[in-house]
């Protein structure tokens, strides 16, 4: 009887944690809006968080878009073949890319690599009271090293995401017209008749949320940092585990509301 009752008391705890800690969440997401949309501003800081999650992300999402068209056409070109339907690997490619592959993958590129960096940074900067230290100094924590980084990975990602689409329907070209013999013409007149806007704007859209999730997965975990190198490192995990679930998740939710019939 005792085990059983230890069984449901674990469950509710389970539970209760994990509404805690959604509501923390809430609240925290609460505070860094607030603060975005508020002054005053620091656009030093915000250029600054520009670059590190824009400009020097376009090496990996340049390689990684590139390699997913090029990959992204020879299968579609190998299964369309057992159909007769090789003619659809332009069509299927850049759909593929502006609706899902370019956001998806870009978005899962940056949380790797930004997530993390912003989590170890303000974690580092919490266990060794820095965070404190700009309270005492009549600095708001949120405004200082939040708002800047939401409201950079909202703007960036997009743009981000912008140049992989390019990338990423040129790699098919290239594979589609060097290797599997399609003619160039036709390649180009067929990727721009399928093109429509909603499927560049509904990318672009996923991409504005998918950059919003990921620096605020970064700061919320390096804020709620505690432990030492060892909390960090836990934060840093944390954030990029986290950013990457809920980029799935928003996908699903935004493809939804924009396709389902």
């Amino acid at each position: 009887m005792n085990s059983r009752w230890n069984i449901f008391a674990l469950v509710g705890r389970v539970i209760l944690e994990f509404l805690a800690a959604i509501g923390r969440l809430c609240v925290f997401t609460g505070h860094g809006l607030r603060h975005c949309v508020t002054p005053p501003w620091y656009p030093r800081l915000l250029l600054r968080q520009m670059l590190q999650i824009g400009y020097y992300s376009l090496p990996v999402i340049g390689l990684t878009a590139f390699f997913t068209g090029a990959v992204l056409a020879l299968q579609i070109y190998i299964g369309g073949s057992r159909f007769n339907a090789e003619s659809l690997v332009s069509s299927i490619v850049v759909l593929g890319i502006t609706r899902e592959l370019g956001p998806v993958i870009g978005g899962l590129m940056v949380a790797g690599r930004v997530s993390a960096a912003m989590a170890a940074e303000i974690g580092t900067m919490r266990v060794t009271e820095q965070i404190d230290a700009l309270t005492t100094l009549s600095t708001n924590p949120f405004k200082y090293l939040v708002a800047p980084r939401l409201i950079a990975g909202a703007t960036m990602l997009p743009l981000l995401v912008l140049v992989a689409d390019i990338i990423g329907v040129f790699g098919g070209f290239v594979i589609g017209t060097q290797k599997l013999g399609f003619n160039i013409g036709n390649y180009i007149s067929s990727t721009i008749n399928f093109l429509h806007v909603d499927d560049v704007v509904s990318g672009l859209v996923k991409a504005a949320i998918f950059g919003f999730l990921i620096s605020l997965m970064g700061c919320y975990h390096g804020f709620m940092s505690r432990g030492g190198a060892q909390g960090v490192g836990r934060a840093t995990t944390n954030a990029v585990v986290s950013a990457s679930i809920l980029i799935l998740i928003s996908n699903y939710v935004v493809t939804e509301l924009f396709f389902a019939q």
